[in-house]
This record gives structure tokens, C-alpha cells and sequence, in this order.
């Protein structure tokens, strides 16, 4: 039996042994900063345990972030998954070990976001989107089938979860109005999306076969989304001010590792992809997602329907000889399914705005007013009939006028 007095950490539960997720925050109010690995409903920190993990492990562990953890790189991640296995397995806890109930944890943006590019890659989704916006043409356009579509976003607004979203206000063109007007979003969204913490060397021209070399791990993510002012804005290029004004991400990574029971293969494409595409060992990932507006769940995407998976969207983001870092994040783009049940965001929920979601408490929905709460939280087999559990991302909608909730990410 496990030293760790928990009943959530079990394989039964999503963040038993088989997960640990990483993370970073304050154990206590005096305490500084730390690394901090989650096992059920409490955290451990690495840093006292320096002893136990040795120099080669403790050095990337001892600064307030996962910033030197995901320089390290393959190696390291690896061991470090194995020594921890090994340590909460142990009869007794070894010198230093300070169990933390979560509730007592004060979590910070885990590492530093270098570069963000959020990809657009669920057919679902680009359908749906299609045939709202252009109900009169092909809902996808020719490169979809081809490309991993993606645009570079705002590292500098990714915030952590729980940090209040303030309404964004921008240029919008009602219909019936001959010109623009400026003032707070009225069409405010959401996007349920998957995000993956990369690290290693810093390279370019990624293949399919290396995901596992850059990319740390997996988070959850919300990339909030002002649908009126894209509309306006993006024609003829892309996402601007409709979305660069908060993403929020998960506290805890789940080790790219903990999922390999997740693999599937994605959807067959339509046609023969360019060899950079190709995956002789697909990374698709069974991720089942649940998205709860104002504590009702209003949605259950599947990622395993995605048609493009994130190793090739590293290997195109990477193809022209941009590199990826430690501490870039890409995203998945909205995840969605199939059934009305299974759309990740709200724009397609509510069909643009003409079927209005009804909640729990009665109140009916076709964007966030201020107020609104969103989670979403996600869950993949594991090994044995285990579950790997994905932590929640969540945020409160602040009206246009509160004062400024968002911080970045401290570079």
C-alpha cells in the first residue's frame, strides 16, 4: 500500500498513480514558489525531496516553474516519471515529503508561454462553423483537408484557470448598422480545446515520429472568443482582437506518458497526405471532454475525432523552419463531435445564436453574459482499466467595465 493517505489516489480515480500531473504554486502563504506533483486531491513538492530524486532530477525542480523541467528535456522527463512512480509506491514517505490538500495549494501559470499557435482542427467544428457563417457554400474550404490550419495567438494573455476573463471590447458590425461600432462583445464564446506544453531542444522541421521529444505533456484549454468582433475582423485574414484578450489554461500538465493507453488513430483522410503529414504510428488520443456553463454540462467532445492530430500539427507548425521551444503551447483548436451533445463551443451550441441552450436553473443561453462560469474538464483510459484524469480549466466572465482580471504569463 501507498504511503499517500488519499482515497482519490487510486487507478480508479483520475489522478491516481498512474497520471501526476505537474504543476507549480505556493504550498503555504509564506512559502516561495514551487514544482509540485499532483496525487488525488493533495499536491506534493518536489523540492524538498531533492535528496531522494538526486542532482540530475532535483536541479530542473528547484526554481518556482516548470520553465528548467521542460528545457531538460526526453530524458530527464522520463526518469523523473519513473523515480516519481517509484516514490509514491513506497510503504512510508521518505524524508521530506509534505502532502498539501489542493485546497491549501495557491496554483500559478506553470510555466512561461513562449509562442502560442491555436490550430483549427476538428471537422466537426470547421463544418459546423462553415454552415453558420457560409450556409450557402462548402462549409470547409479547399486546404482544410490538406493542412493543419493554424494562427500564431497572444502568449501574453494565456492565463491560468480560475483567473476572471473581463468582456472584451472591440470593433462590431451589427447588420442593420452602415458602419462599425465600438464597444463590449455581445457574442462572448468559449472553445474546448486540448493544449500541448512542449520542451526539449529547440528545433525545426519537426517529424511526426518526435512529438514525444518536444511536448512535456497535455492541459486543457479555453481560448475565450468574441464572435461579433471576429466576424468584423478577419476577413481577409485571421483571428486578431476576437481572441487575443485571455486563453486559459489549465494548473496541472498530464505527462504526454500517462496517455499512452489514449492512442488511437484519427479519422482516415479524405486523400493521400504530403509525406511530412504522414504518422507510421498515429497520435491521435482518446480524450472525452465535459464542459459545464454555470454547473450544467451542456457538452461531451470527443478528441478522438479530431482529423488532425498534434503530431502533425507540430510538424507543420515546424515544416518552414520556424522552431518550437521550451515553453511554446499549441492548441488543438475547438474540439467537436458529431451531436449537437458534442460541440465545444457555444457559437455551435446555440447554432449562432438561433437555439438557445436551457440551463439547470431554467435560464436560457446563446453567449456568456457576465457572470457565467465555465469548466471544462476531460478524462482518458489509462492503463489496466485506469482512468487519466485532465485538471479542469475554468473561468468567470467579468463585465466590460471591472477592473482588469487578466495577467500574463511573465515574459
Amino acid at each position: 500500500m501507498s504511503w499517500i493517505d488519499d482515497p482519490a489516489f487510486s487507478a480508479a480515480g483520475p489522478f491516481g498513480p498512474q497520471t501526476l500531473p505537474y504543476g507549480a504554486g505556493r504550498v503555504r502563504a509564506e512559502s516561495a514558489t514551487g514544482v509540485l506533483v499532483r496525487v488525488g486531491d493533495h499536491a506534493l513538492p518536489l523540492r524538498p525531496l531533492a535528496a531522494h530524486l538526486g542532482p540530475r532530477l532535483s536541479e530542473p525542480l528547484a526554481a518556482g516553474s516548470l520553465d528548467p523541467l521542460l528545457a531538460a528535456g526526453r530524458p530527464v522527463w522520463a526518469e523523473l516519471r519513473e523515480r516519481l512512480r517509484e516514490l509514491v509506491d513506497r510503504d512510508s514517505a521518505p524524508p521530506g515529503a509534505d502532502l498539501v490538500p489542493l485546497v491549501e495549494v495557491r496554483p500559478v501559470l506553470p510555466f512561461a508561454v513562449a509562442d502560442y499557435v491555436d490550430f483549427y482542427s476538428s471537422r466537426h467544428h470547421a463544418e459546423n462553423v462553415g454552415r453558420i457563417f457560409r450556409p450557402d457554400s462548402d462549409p470547409l474550404l479547399p486546404n482544410w483537408t490538406h493542412l493543419p490550419v493554424g494562427y500564431h495567438g497572444r502568449a501574453g494573455t494565456v492565463v491560468a484557470s480560475g483567473t476572471p476573463v473581463r468582456r472584451p471590447r472591440g470593433q462590431r458590425k451589427p447588420p442593420d448598422s452602415p458602419a462599425p461600432v465600438f464597444g463590449p462583445s455581445e457574442r462572448l464564446d468559449i472553445e474546448a480545446e486540448v493544449g500541448f506544453v512542449c520542451g526539449g531542444p529547440v528545433r525545426g522541421e519537426v517529424r511526426t515520429s518526435e512529438l514525444a521529444d518536444h511536448v512535456l505533456g497535455v492541459a486543457l484549454v479555453n481560448d475565450w472568443s468574441a464572435r461579433d468582433i471576429q466576424a468584423w475582423e478577419y476577413q481577409p485574414l485571421g483571428p486578431f482582437l476576437g481572441k487575443s484578450f485571455a486563453t486559459s489554461l489549465a494548473h496541472w500538465i498530464t505527462p504526454l506518458d500517462a496517455l499512452e493507453a489514449a492512442r488511437v488513430a484519427p479519422p482516415p483522410a479524405p486523400h493521400p497526405l504530403l509525406d511530412y503529414l504522414a504518422e507510421d504510428e498515429p497520435w491521435g488520443l482518446d480524450l472525452r471532454l465535459e464542459v459545464r456553463w454555470n454547473g450544467t454540462v451542456v457538452s461531451r467532445p470527443p478528441f478522438a475525432s479530431m482529423a488532425w492530430s498534434p503530431a502533425q500539427q507540430l510538424a507543420h507548425l515546424t515544416v518552414n523552419g520556424a522552431t518550437v521551444r521550451p515553453g511554446d503551447l499549441f492548441a488543438s483548436g475547438t474540439v467537436s463531435g458529431p451531436g449537437r451533445d458534442q460541440r465545444g463551443s457555444f457559437l455551435e451550441l446555440s447554432w449562432g445564436g438561433r437555439e438557445p441552450v436551457t440551463l439547470d436553473d431554467g435560464s436560457a443561453r446563446a453567449f456568456l453574459l457576465d457572470g457565467d462560469d465555465v469548466e471544462i474538464t476531460a478524462t482518458a483510459p489509462g492503463p489496466g482499466g485506469s482512468v487519466v484524469g485532465l485538471a479542469e480549466v475554468a473561468g468567470r466572465v467579468l463585465p466590460a467595465d471591472a477592473a482588469p482580471g487578466v495577467r500574463g504569463s511573465g515574459r
